[in-house]
């Protein structure tokens, strides 16, 4: 999960690579600085929607966009701490353009309605935290549950394809644990930069979405490899015995939420990298 050491490392790699000063780094977080992303080829046309989802905890706001036309897979975004925000929509209106229907949802809706980061991914960590201190195992499984529900209830979602979900940071844990929420309807994970992916206690998320059906890319972050390095082979060797497809690649050079584009340490060669790799999983698995 993304958290002040986090930030305090990505800062000081930052500058030492010689990107930017450390002045200049304030400068850019005070701005919200953002990036546009690439432009999908033959992209389709799409329609936007701000949409309200019942769960059993209350309402969460969240962004729904999908083809203008037919019906089509139907995806489910977990953001990262920073929470459902522009740069996000503007990710999940990319996958929509690329033939799918698009949830991302505000994981904090318990406590706050998006915006729930008042500066984006530029916000101070610290500001933060305590709204991903208020989520667990329980309320990941509890929504995933309301959220895919809310999904299979929509004409522009094909109920005949399996559902793919995708997670960032935080989000990382959240689209595991929808696997094992809904087994059934799940047929591709996607985590990029997650933490808490394999944790040492029986409910981690890894153990949990192991016994699901879906197939799996996590995309590691290079200073999240460094710091536990041996996730990866845990990852790997789990799902090999559960006999379930798995990518597991840490991106070098890639800092922890190298993909979302208003991320200070976004990376374009390397995000694009890991959007190929996620077309690619829900080319194959989605069906």
């Amino acid at each position: 999960m993304c958290d002040q050491k986090h930030f305090d490392d990505d800062e000081q790699d930052f500058s030492a690579r010689g990107f930017v000063t450390r002045k200049q780094f304030g400068v850019m977080l005070g701005a919200g600085v953002s990036t546009m992303l690439p432009q999908v080829a033959n992209a389709v046309a799409v329609v936007e929607q701000e949409v309200t989802i019942t769960t059993p905890d209350g309402t969460c706001d969240a962004y729904f966009v999908h083809p203008a036309k037919g019906s089509a897979p139907a995806v489910l975004v977990w953001p990262d701490i920073f929470g459902l925000r522009p740069a996000f929509r503007q990710m999940g209106k990319r996958l929509a353009e690329s033939g799918y229907s698009v949830l991302v949802v505000n994981p904090f809706y318990r406590t706050k309605k998006a915006p729930t980061a008042e500066a984006g991914a530029a916000t101070p960590i610290q500001q933060v935290v305590p709204l991903a201190q208020t989520l667990s195992e329980t309320t990941h499984m509890a929504d995933a549950k309301a959220f895919l529900g809310w999904l299979d209830q929509q004409k522009p979602v094909n109920k005949k394809k399996k559902v793919g979900t995708q997670g960032y940071c935080m989000g990382g844990p959240m689209a595991f644990r929808t696997a094992a929420a809904v087994p059934e309807r799940v047929g591709a994970v996607a985590s990029f930069h997650g933490g808490g992916l394999a944790t040492d206690k029986p409910n981690s998320p890894h153990l949990q979405a192991s016994k699901s059906k879906a197939s799996f890319l996590v995309a590691i972050a290079a200073n999240d490899d460094a710091r536990a390095p041996k996730d990866k082979t845990t990852l790997q060797e789990t799902f090999a015995a559960a006999k379930l497809p798995a990518e597991i690649e840490v991106y070098a050079e890639a800092a922890h939420g190298w993909c979302p584009p208003d991320s200070k340490v976004y990376n374009e060669p390397l995000a694009e990298k890991a959007w190929a790799r996620l077309l690619a999983l829900y080319g194959k698995a989605l069906t």
